[in-house]
């Protein structure tokens, strides 16, 4: 089984200029949001503000890289977290829809916490990805543009679908690099808005479901996670039309 490899990180005093050189090297990739198709959706509406794709990494990072939150992180949250994450994949692999040989990444991870109750579970093959590293568990990747090859992954789950400036992409590449038959697990609020880092606001599940053009919803069911109150798994469909 191919399973994603885990490059070496860059010295610490290089990671800032890493970070920045490889994200705006892809800023060509997108353009600024105004009135698209994400922002019509009447369950889902795209937070104004971001007049460039740098703009809205720069507002990310400003997070990301806040050394008192990193610190929290990897300290104070850094057990409680895992013990959450534990029990929310435990109950996943006795449904059936995550096991010890699932391919697994973790999209928006920071500083890993999730990935590590996968690996304390037994899916030894787990990775995250954020526009921060944060070896071994978690290496730089955007999630609008994720650095893997198509139908990589036999499972991914995110909590962070808040902050995707364009959802649609956010969805759409959760799609490609899932395998046929892979389970996506979503974590998300619609009963309250999220925090000032926020790039959409969701009303409802459908405002979510509706982005999924091949994958079928599996189950819904409040949750009480980190402030999110939801949780969407769905499967990639074997046989796509």
């Amino acid at each position: 089984m191919n399973t994603p490899k885990i490059p070496k990180l860059p010295l610490i005093l290089l990671l800032s200029l890493l970070i920045t050189t490889t994200l705006l090297s892809l800023t060509h990739l997108f353009t600024p949001q105004t009135q698209t198709q994400a922002q019509a959706r009447p369950n889902l509406r795209i937070r104004p503000g971001y007049t460039t794709y740098d703009t809205y990494l720069t507002h990310q990072l400003n997070k990301t890289l806040n050394p008192k939150l990193r610190k929290i992180w990897t300290t104070r949250d850094w057990t409680r977290k895992i013990r959450v994450f534990t029990e929310f994949f435990r109950s996943l692999i006795n449904s059936n829809l995550l096991s010890n040989s699932s391919v697994a990444l973790c999209i928006g991870a920071r500083v890993g916490q999730e990935v590590h109750a996968l690996r304390e579970l037994g899916v030894v093959h787990a990775v995250g990805i954020d526009l921060v590293p944060h070896p071994p568990l978690v290496i730089q990747g955007d999630f609008h543009y994720q650095p893997f090859d198509n139908g990589t992954f036999d499972f991914e789950f995110s909590n962070v679908f808040d902050h995707a400036l364009y959802p649609e992409k956010f969805v759409g590449e959760i799609e490609r690099t899932l395998k046929p038959g892979g389970v996506c697990v979503l974590h998300v609020s619609v009963s309250k808005r999220a925090d000032k880092y926020s790039a959409n606001d969701l009303f409802s599940v459908d405002g979510l479901v509706d982005l999924f053009r091949v994958c079928e919803v599996v189950r819904v069911r409040e949750i009480d996670g980190f402030g999110l109150d939801t949780e969407v798994v769905l499967r990639k469909k074997i046989t796509q039309l």
